[in-house]
């Protein structure tokens, strides 16, 4: 990780390394944090922010399902967003709110624990790889399930779910693989471990339901959108393990992983073990607008102004 100067903390701008927290803060003990994570890309007419406002609602939401009130609204976290941008001097990076219970009580009731906010943003290249984008990633099907829907609510981007993230991320890089893809309690295909997934066949998109277990992600929902706008069929539906075997091509979405075609899953080559042209096709049109070379017709980036300064404490 890159540090940058400053960090938000709770209203104000603090230094990076004086951002810190009690040993004995909630969060630290139980995983009681909501969170998300998002893109600024840099274009022509300066950086933009990839859906912040629906990112910002994401986190409310989670927020809400986990019964902490956030103190901000959201167009304060917004705005506290593209302030530190600025204030860090950044052209792209990545943006990290985070919502936790703070140091208060120490039971698992958390109700008279603060609910502290901060945001963070640093450098970050291709999360699984530079060549990832293009010559895509061996992965594996993980031994660790999602979590059921009635035990974790996996609607909500919660720290405590990460977890279950991490055993399968492990697993994977531990025998050799870039990721791992994680089956929902009822065997179907739920997601890899920080990222939705899609499959195509014989020229139609299919990817998960939410019934899967699975992060309502910000870019699967525009990759879906994409599709729509040129033609191509999606479908939402259960996805049993053997079709990932069987399809014309795998791919990864997410604000981090962006949309990264799989080459392999247990070593069984995707395809033709390259990115697929359909994957292409649609990693072609996001990034057209994200990087502004392309009309943003859906409203999805945010412009960062112009650094007007910001106290700091």
């Amino acid at each position: 990780m890159t540090p940058t100067e400053y960090i938000w903390m709770n209203g104000k701008l603090v230094k990076w390394e004086d951002a810190k927290i009690h040993v004995l803060s909630h969060v630290v003990h139980y995983g009681s944090s909501v969170f998300e994570g998002m893109r600024v890309y840099k274009t022509a007419d300066g950086p933009v922010v990839f859906r912040l406002k629906d990112h910002t609602q994401r986190l409310f939401n989670s927020a809400k399902i986990y019964r902490m009130k956030i103190d901000f609204s959201m167009d304060e976290i917004n705005n506290a967003i593209l302030d530190l941008i600025g204030a860090n001097k950044l052209d792209e990076c990545y943006v990290r709110p985070i919502a936790f219970r703070g140091y208060g009580s120490l039971g698992v009731d958390p109700s008279s624990c603060p609910v502290d906010v901060a945001i963070a943003v640093w450098p970050w290249g291709k999360y699984l790889g530079e060549d990832s984008l293009e010559d895509g990633v061996s992965v594996c099907f993980s031994s660790w399930n999602r979590m059921a829907p009635n035990t974790l609510p996996a609607m909500a981007k919660a720290g405590a779910n990460y977890m279950n993230s991490q055993l399968i991320k492990m697993e994977a890089l531990s025998h050799g693989y870039a990721e791992g893809i994680a089956l929902d309690t009822a065997g179907n295909v739920s997601e890899g471990s920080a990222q939705n997934i899609f499959m195509v066949r014989r020229g139609v998109l299919i990817t998960p339901t939410f019934a899967a277990s699975i992060l309502p992600g910000l870019t699967r929902s525009s990759v879906i959108r994409l599709a729509e706008d040129m033609g191509i069929k999606v479908i939402e539906r259960n996805v049993p393990r053997e079709a990932l075997y069987l399809a014309d091509e795998v791919f990864f979405t997410g604000s981090a992983a962006e949309i990264t075609p799989i080459s392999s899953i247990d070593d069984i080559e995707v395809g033709s073990g390259k990115r697929g042209p359909i994957t292409k096709k649609l990693q072609e049109a996001f990034f057209d607008i994200v990087e502004g070379r392309a009309e943003d017709k859906h409203n999805w980036l945010t412009h960062v102004p112009e650094y007007k300064g910001v106290p700091v404490s």
